[in-house]
């Protein structure tokens, strides 16, 4: 049975096609006598006419469609979650979600933006492969836009991001618990966020369990193997040395690991290492297991989609500020912690 169009209204009624468009989509403006409309109304209802959700979606000007502009998450497994969820939420709520990934190039940027306004988006997610204060390019003035890992100076632009603070608090508080006192800090040298956050949940999980801070136990280089390992074998060759070591991420906690073997310590016997980022990869590679703080990247895309939804569908219920959102990073124990041994002792 073929599906009923607007033209067999219209001939039922005795009318245009634009009279029954203009009756059945309630048009301001439109002069039809009461008769009419109440006669297009009778053989719309009698021939069961729908108007289609694509041709109901031009009428409201509405695509049902938003967009993920990011630097490197798609092309990222180490961030792919933030897709996962962001795709996830979408779907849910009838959305779809469109991925642009501009590789960090502002002239790509621009192309990329220029695709968006000829796919008529109705909202934007500008992503970051890792948290880092952005800039929103102005030609997105105007339209919904939510950040996703990334923040701005202006805390009114809504925006999720992971508790850096808290992550680092829970990691140095997962070593202190198996009796840790003496614990370095292999952290990242980058100005981020990230880098500031969780040096001060290392110094706030210290100061709860009445440790006194000690600077020299803090180290700082790139984030990444090399990185790692040059950090963890300075703290390694202190007198006493660390019974237990934090690790900025799970990429300097690899190097860690080859700073242990290279001095003969055993993990965890010997020496606790505990990396942030659960880069899945790495940390269940790792002999043995890496316990890890994880980045709550399923979470912040499900929260970014819902929230940039709502900022479209019905402002008043969006998240208030000021922002951005803080998600929490959870432990994830595997088998690089253990308690220190008598000899590692204070």
């Amino acid at each position: 049975m073929s599906r009923v169009s607007i033209r067999d209204v219209a001939e039922a009624a005795g009318v245009s096609q634009t009279t029954v468009s203009h009756v059945l989509n309630d048009v301001d403006g439109a002069r039809v006598a009461e008769e009419t409309r109440s006669r297009v109304r009778q053989a719309a209802e009698r021939l069961r006419y729908s108007p289609s959700r694509a041709a109901r979606g031009l009428r409201l000007q509405r695509t049902n469609a938003v967009a993920m502009l990011s630097d490197h998450i798609a092309t990222t497994p180490h961030a792919g979650k933030i897709i996962l969820g962001a795709q996830e939420t979408a779907h849910a709520r009838g959305w779809t979600l469109l991925l642009f990934n501009t590789g960090a190039d502002r002239e790509l940027e621009d192309r990329d933006l220029d695709a968006l306004i000829q796919h008529q988006v109705e909202g934007v997610l500008y992503a970051s492969m890792y948290h880092r204060r952005v800039d929103v390019p102005s030609r997105l003035v105007g339209t919904p836009v939510v950040l996703l890992d990334a923040r701005s100076d202006d805390a009114s632009l809504p925006a999720v991001v992971p508790d850096e603070v808290e992550g680092g608090r829970v990691a140095v508080e997962e070593l202190i618990s198996f009796g840790h006192r003496r614990i370095g800090f292999a952290t990242n040298r980058d100005d981020i966020p990230a880098t500031s956050g969780r040096l001060a949940g290392y110094r706030e999980a210290l100061k709860a369990g009445d440790i006194p801070f000690d600077r020299s136990l803090v180290i700082a280089d790139e984030s990444e193997a090399g990185g790692g390992y040059r950090a963890v074998s300075k703290l390694l060759r202190r007198d006493p040395r660390p019974t237990a070591i934090f690790c900025f991420n799970d990429r300097m906690a690899m190097g860690a690991y080859r700073a242990a073997a290279e001095l003969g310590l055993r993990i965890p016997d010997d020496l606790s290492i505990i990396g942030f980022d659960n880069q899945e990869i790495i940390a269940d590679g790792l002999f043995p297991a890496l316990t890890t703080v994880a980045l709550p990247h399923f979470e912040m895309g499900c929260w970014a989609v819902d929230s940039l939804i709502r900022l479209i569908e019905s402002p008043d219920s969006a998240p208030t500020g000021p922002f951005p959102t803080l998600i929490s990073c959870p432990i994830v124990r595997r088998e690089s912690v253990a308690a220190p041994t008598t000899s590692g002792l204070d």
